[in-house]
């Protein structure tokens, strides 16, 4: 009843804190200047939130056949998340588009 109980709470917990991370690399997406940081905000928060959403889901359905199919897909997520952000600067950077600073007249 208790170990339940704290697998409930677990699962619950790892879908509010991907929850959370996708509200956050939404909001970067829009608020970020250039193409790295919407990247950045892209990979590492989408990476995070949506493996912790399909952990949870895992979590709250118990032990069954479906749930190495959502871990799969979690690993799947994290690990083509960052390589298609790298990918997409590493373009970026490759076709002259430089960073933005604060600086007008670019880095010291």
């Amino acid at each position: 009843m208790i170990a339940g109980a704290v697998l409930e709470i677990a699962a619950v917990a790892l879908v509010v804190l991907g929850v959370a991370f996708l509200l956050a690399g939404t909001i970067g997406l829009v608020r970020f200047p250039d193409v790295y940081a919407r990247a950045h905000a892209a990979s590492k928060c989408d990476s995070v939130g949506a493996g912790s959403v399909l952990l949870g889901v895992a979590l709250h359905d118990g032990v069954a056949f479906g749930d190495l199919k959502l871990v799969l897909l979690a690993l799947l997520v994290v690990v083509s998340g960052p390589t298609t952000a790298h990918a997409l600067a590493r373009a970026a950077l490759r076709s002259g588009r430089r960073p933005s600073t604060r600086d007008p007249a670019g880095p010291a």
